[in-house]
C-alpha cells in the first residue's frame, strides 16, 4: 500500500476528503498538521456527537492507495482541481505490510474494573486475579470497558451487586452494563437500543459470556425494575428523565452516566421532579450520577 500526504486548510478538509474517496482511497484519515508544537489546536466533542470542526488551521490529510500508480494518479489528479488552490502534496511512501489483525488486537488489553473484576478480549488470558470476566471484543455497538463511563457503571454493579434483581440496561451498546448485571446475580435483565447492530450485539455478547438476558427496543420495558442503568449522553438522559424514573421501583436505584462534570447540575435539575441524582463516582472529567426512588 502506499499513503499519499496532503496539507490543506480547514476549509478544504471535506472536499479534499470526498475527492480522495471518489479516487478509490482504501482510507482517508486527517490530522493536526502542527501535533506536538506550540502551535497544536485540541478539538473536544462528546463521543457520539459530531465534531467541532472538520479539521484544523493546518490540517494534514493521509490517504491509503493500493498501489503507487493509483496514489500517484489521484495526487495528479487533485492538483489539476480548482479546489485544491491553497493545499499541497507532503509526499507519497509505501507503507509496509503489517499484520493489521494482530496490530489491532494490541492496542486492547484487559481492562481492570476492580482487582477482581475484569474486561477481557478474547484473544487475551484473564489476569491470575480476576474472579468475574467478561469476555469483549470491540465492535460496531458501543461499549467495550475502555471509556471512563462504563467502568464507572460496572464499578457500581460490582459494588451494589443486583442480586436476583430485575434489572433494565437503557440505551444497552455493546451489552456489556446488562452482562456485567448478570453476571452479579440478577434474576432478569432487560437491555434495550434504538439501535438494531447493539441488539444483535447484546444478544451475541450475552450468548458468548453465558448469561441470559432479553434484547430489543425501548418498548420492551416495560414495568419496575429494581435497578435501571442508562450510559448515554446528557442531552438524551434529559429527555428521558420522566421516562427512566417511572420504570424505577420503590426503593430501586437509578444509574446514569454519559455526563460531563460540567453537566452535573443541569441533570440534577431535569430529575429534580423525579429523583435526586448525587454525584457517585467521578473519572476523568465523567461522572457518574445515581438516585434512590
Amino acid at each position: 500500500m502506499y499513503e499519499l500526504r496532503l496539507l490543506c486548510p480547514e476549509g478544504k478538509v471535506e472536499t479534499l476528503s470526498e475527492a480522495l474517496d471518489a479516487l478509490d482511497a482504501l482510507s482517508v484519515s486527517v490530522e493536526d498538521a502542527d501535533a506536538r508544537t506550540d502551535a497544536e489546536q485540541a478539538l473536544f466533542g462528546e463521543p457520539g456527537m459530531p465534531p467541532p470542526k472538520e479539521g484544523w488551521q493546518r490540517s494534514l490529510v493521509l490517504a491509503l492507495f493500493q498501489s503507487e500508480a493509483a496514489a500517484t494518479e489521484a495526487a495528479t489528479l487533485l492538483q489539476a482541481q480548482d479546489f485544491f488552490e491553497g493545499c499541497r502534496q507532503l509526499g507519497l511512501a509505501e507503507v509496509p505490510e503489517q499484520d493489521w489483525v494482530r496490530l489491532t488486537q494490541s492496542q486492547f488489553a484487559p481492562v481492570e474494573i476492580t482487582p477482581e473484576f475484569w474486561i477481557v478480549p478474547t484473544w487475551h488470558e484473564p489476569p491470575s486475579q480476576a474472579r468475574q470476566v467478561i469476555r469483549l471484543d470491540p465492535g460496531l455497538a458501543f461499549g467495550t470497558g475502555t471509556h471512563p463511563t462504563t467502568r464507572m457503571c460496572l464499578r457500581w454493579i460490582a459494588r451494589n451487586p443486583p442480586s436476583s434483581q430485575r434489572v433494565l440496561d437503557y440505551g444497552c451498546g455493546s451489552g456489556i452494563l446488562a452482562i456485567g448485571a448478570a453476571k452479579f446475580g440478577a434474576a432478569q435483565v432487560d437491555a434495550v437500543d434504538i439501535d438494531e447492530a447493539a441488539v444483535h450485539s447484546t444478544e451475541s455478547n450475552a450468548q458468548a459470556n453465558g448469561v441470559t438476558l432479553l434484547a430489543g427496543t425501548p418498548e420492551q420495558a416495560q414495568g419496575r425494575y429494581q435497578t435501571v442503568l442508562a450510559n448515554i449522553l446528557a442531552t438524551p438522559l434529559k429527555v428521558l428523565a420522566p421516562l427512566l424514573c417511572a420504570h424505577v421501583a420503590p426503593g430501586g436505584s437509578l444509574v446514569l452516566a454519559g455526563i460531563l462534570e460540567r453537566q452535573t447540575d443541569e441533570l440534577k435539575a431535569s430529575y429534580a421532579p423525579h429523583a435526586r441524582l448525587e454525584v457517585a463516582d467521578l473519572e476523568d472529567g465523567w461522572v457518574l450520577m445515581t438516585a434512590v426512588l
